[in-house]
């Protein structure tokens, strides 16, 4: 069996963490559950906002129901710092609810990867605000 990877590798450099930030923007913007958890490793650990998350299947099944209740989303995402194999990223992100009401949610990520470029850890706080539709930004 091949070893997987996901470009780019650790150790970053602020030109690879950028990169790596972005790439999971777009993929976290596709809401393709599938094609997202393949960014982490088989046995990943998440902390999302209050809730745990242990595995790819389990990060399948999480996003699934998100993005069946977060309607419309759109999130951008910005290198906040980076070591070797560690990124915090600051986000934010617009969705609307079955009701049409819009939110805006502003957060954190801590990211730790394996040597094969597979987030191992994802620790994320979300903060979520009620908005106008006119108020959009995203």
């Amino acid at each position: 069996m091949a070893i997987e990877k996901k470009f780019p590798l650790p150790p970053f450099t602020k030109a690879t963490a950028k990169e790596k930030v972005q790439l999971a923007e777009i993929a976290w913007n596709s809401q393709n559950p599938v094609k997202v958890s393949k960014a982490y490793t088989v046995d990943t650990e998440w902390r999302n906002r209050s809730e745990f998350i242990n595995g790819r299947e389990e990060v399948v099944s999480f996003l699934d129901e998100k993005w069946k209740k977060e309607r419309n989303y759109k999130l951008k995402k910005e290198l906040w710092a980076y070591t070797e194999n560690k990124i915090a990223v600051r986000f934010e992100y617009e969705y609307q609810t079955e009701e049409n009401q819009w939110f805006r949610a502003y957060g954190n990520e801590n990211w730790e990867f394996d040597e094969n470029g597979l987030m191992q850890k994802r620790y994320a706080s979300i903060n979520d605000l009620k908005i106008d539709e006119v108020d959009r930004k995203l």
